[in-house]
């Protein structure tokens, strides 16, 4: 758990929360949205209150209570206690519970959010055209967004490929993902992110056009091993993903030393805005 920037404030009131370095998530101080919501700063009565909402949540069955952590924060005395934190998903579905107006507008986001995920389902280019949409606001270059989609491409064939020849979704395409990453890049796909100074961020979202490149002849070299060697399970995808990776990492370092450019960079498009380069 990281503390870096472990109080925000929202609306004057301020929110603690911790950073999960190892699930990628923030995690915030139930209690402190609550008094936001309800529009409470006196502490004492935003807890009491939640503490009454919680008995209810419970009762009815819900499972927001069962999915809250506690994490020990910083109280105002200077000294932490454990205190209910919840993801982002988790706070979101809290905010349903909670009848306040400074909920209305995440209650209307949250239902156009959800309409725009049915029409996006029955017609999978809506979500295509809006990634491109939402990229192109981002500052992101039209060459940028062709290298993101293809690789994108690139790597659903992949994971369809591990679907079908028993690899779990989740843990198991992140450990065969970072096996990939790892060899093609040097860099484990953490430490990659670390490098960029990303938290929550989607990695692939902020690489060069040279790491998208990469990346992509990594996970379909992995594909095509993979298929040649007929690989079932985790042990042979693990060695094909090695395989994938080093043809990769061959390019890289071949590229590297005839430029005597490295293609891994810290740089990112962290408040690029609309400007059409990455930050270093």
């Amino acid at each position: 758990m990281s503390d870096e920037k472990s109080i925000i404030i929202f609306e004057s009131q301020p929110v603690r929360r911790r950073w999960d370095e190892k699930k990628e998530k923030w995690y915030f101080s139930v209690v402190d949205i609550v008094a936001v919501l309800i529009g409470q700063k006196d502490f004492k009565k935003a807890q009491s209150y939640w503490t009454t909402l919680k008995n209810r949540l419970k009762n009815e069955g819900s499972q927001i209570v069962t999915n809250c952590d506690k994490l020990k924060l910083e109280a105002k005395d200077g000294k932490k206690y454990l205190t209910d934190v919840a993801d982002v998903e988790t706070i979101l579905r809290l905010v349903q519970s909670v009848p306040s107006k400074k909920a209305e507008p995440i209650k209307l986001w949250l239902a156009k959010v959800g309409y725009e995920r049915m029409q996006e389902i029955v017609d999978p280019e809506r979500s295509i055209n809006r990634a491109r949409e939402n990229w192109q606001k981002h500052g992101r270059t039209n060459e940028w967004i062709q290298r993101r989609m293809m690789g994108q491409e690139t790597r659903n064939k992949l994971t369809d490929y591990w679907s079908n020849n028993n690899i779990k979704k989740g843990e198991e395409f992140a450990i065969l993902t970072n096996i990939i990453h790892q060899e093609w890049s040097g860099e484990s796909v953490r430490g990659h992110k670390k490098l960029k100074s990303l938290k929550q961020q989607n990695l692939r979202d902020h690489m060069s056009e040279a790491e998208l490149i990469f990346t992509a002849l990594a996970e379909m070299s992995t594909r095509q091993i993979a298929e040649n060697m007929e690989a079932k399970g985790m042990q042979k995808n693990k060695s094909a993903g090695k395989q994938g990776g080093g043809i990769s990492k061959k390019a890289r370092v071949e590229l590297e030393e005839k430029t005597n450019k490295k293609v891994v960079t810290s740089k990112n498009f962290l408040g690029s805005g609309n400007k059409k380069r990455l930050k270093k």
